[in-house]
């Protein structure tokens, strides 16, 4: 849960925040840059800010812009945001305007903001967190202290876990890093390139990386428990530390390893109990789960192929580690801002519970997953989703799931293709299916029973050859290509085997009972 706009300004005090018109939506959960050029509004709950929005008209655009996506607030300079026709466009679209100070500065303003509203969550597993954080942005302070500049600690996946209050430097890719709580693509590419991940991965000291390619320089600490990677801290500093304030940095990192140890059991006990409570509704215990799952129409997605590709499972066909591939679907999850994952193990399946309300394409629904799917795939293209039908009522839940699973069934015979799919798009295949279910093929009633042990005895083809012809009515010359043969050859092949059994072709429902077996028997 976030703070009401109005509590969220007061608590930063100081006048640095004034709620010119107060709307009286969601509270406020996060913070988003705004970048109208982009289409970037942030999502429902967001505090939107507009810097570098001055013009009423870019204002007004702005504000429409947030009430679409449900935003809780507008942030603007005082000339943008005392102007009467952007206060009128904001009671009009139900949308809270607030003035930004004239003395403050953004990074200043974004710096507190987070802060607060990291502090402010109050969700169970943040709770028990809480202290945890607490002492970590409290290192984070020690930490700048030190280096006389801003301090991030950051996760493995360069996730931001904490950050100094003291900001006396306006570093555009800090600023980013801070507000979308991970460290830009851009600014992780420049890194990467210059072979600074790589270092950070092997070394156990503080080092070093100096200014280049726009960003300013750094100094990053390793944070190891042992031999294994947790994390590091991040200084943005003008020029190399004395080696007394790099020892110094190095023993700060032995404590922060202790924190992020704690946290990670903390967060993998949050994860568990969410894990354990999709579950449970899943399997059609639906006692209260209105109080915790998102607004309804829902959608049950089984996620597949993100951790181990095709190619893999060819080496070896066992069991797919299914916490594994929860993990990389959940760190692409978050990666694009879903914060708490619905996602969980069952019957051997990685399961996701997403949101499916038509043109909402904000983190945590179907369509958002569908980019999702996308990013994951061009890492590892065979990571795919199957998706059962959109349901309104928990008790549906079930059946939802059911569906995601028949999909991925098909997907794994290959009758099921694309990396995003759901029942409605396969639901010729789905039935199918379900009719072939039934079909016993050790004992095929009917001719099909007869052509089989003729192929066997034989070797011929009869029962492709059928199965062409019912695939392809009135057009022997595409049944034939697809046989790899001529026409005539088709005709002489049907031709021999009526006189082994007694099909009539012409019969609607001779022919449904036919395509049922042979598809039964792979043909």
């Amino acid at each position: 849960m976030g703070l009401p706009i109005g509590r969220l300004a007061d608590t930063l005090g100081g006048g640095l925040l004034t709620v010119l018109v107060h709307a009286g939506r969601r509270a406020v959960d996060d913070v988003t840059l705004a970048e109208p050029g982009s289409g970037v509004f942030g999502q429902a709950g967001d505090l939107l800010l507009g810097v570098g929005v001055e013009r009423p008209t870019d204002a007004v655009s702005l504000l429409e812009g947030a009430a679409a996506v449900g935003s809780s607030a507008v942030v603007l300079r005082r000339v943008a945001a005392r102007d009467r026709q952007v206060r009128a466009a904001a009671t009009r679209l139900g949308v809270s305007l607030v003035e930004l100070a004239e003395h403050a500065s953004w990074a200043h303003v974004v710096w507190l903001l987070r802060g607060v509203l990291d502090r402010a969550a109050s969700g169970p597993a943040l709770r028990a967190e809480g202290p945890v954080l607490d002492e970590l942005f409290a290192l984070a302070d020690a930490c700048a202290a030190l280096v006389a500049g801003p301090i991030t600690i950051e996760d493995t996946q360069s996730r931001v876990l904490a950050y100094s209050s003291t900001q006396d430097v306006a570093d555009p890719a800090r600023v980013s890093t801070i507000v979308g709580r991970r460290v830009p693509d851009e600014v992780l590419a420049n890194l990467r390139g210059r072979g600074v991940f790589r270092r950070l991965a092997r070394s156990d000291e503080p080092f070093f990386v100096p200014a280049g390619r726009g960003l300013g320089a750094r100094v990053v600490v390793p944070v190891r428990a042992g031999t294994e990677w947790l994390g590091s801290i991040w200084a943005v500093v003008d020029e190399a530390p004395a080696d007394q304030v790099m020892a110094s940095l190095a023993q700060t990192a032995s404590v922060v390893a202790l924190h992020l140890l704690r946290l990670r059991s903390q967060a993998d006990l949050a994860r568990r109990v969410s894990a354990d409570r999709l579950r449970a509704v899943l399997s059609g215990d639906t006692l209260e789960a209105e109080g915790w799952l998102p607004p309804a129409p829902w959608r049950v997605v089984v996620l597949a192929g993100a951790h181990r590709p095709r190619s893999a499972i060819a080496e070896d066909p066992g069991p797919p580690d299914i916490e594994r591939e929860i993990d990389v679907w959940e760190s692409a999850a978050r990666r694009r801002s879903w914060r708490h994952p619905l996602l969980a193990g069952f019957d051997g399946s990685a399961l996701a519970l997403v949101q499916d309300a038509p043109g909402d394409t904000s983190p945590g629904t179907w369509e958002w997953l569908l980019a999702v799917v996308d990013e994951v795939a061009g890492v590892t293209p065979t990571a795919t989703a199957s998706a059962g039908g959109q349901v309104s009522r928990t008790a549906d839940l079930g059946r939802s799931r059911r569906e995601a699973t028949e999909v991925q069934r098909l997907r794994d015979l290959g009758r099921v293709t694309g990396a995003s799919t759901t029942v409605e798009d396969a639901w010729a295949a789905v039935t199918n299916a379900r009719a072939l279910g039934g079909i016993w093929t050790e004992e095929l009633l009917g001719p099909i029973a007869v052509l089989r042990g003729h192929d066997d005895v034989h070797q011929s083809a009869y029962l492709e050859t059928v199965a062409a012809w019912l695939d392809h009515p009135g057009d022997p010359r595409a049944a034939a290509a697809r046989l790899h043969v001529h026409p005539n050859t088709l005709r002489y092949r049907l031709q021999r085997l009526s006189e082994v059994v007694d099909l009539d072709l012409h019969d609607p429902e001779t022919r449904l009972a036919l395509r049922l077996q042979l598809r039964a028997l792979g043909h």
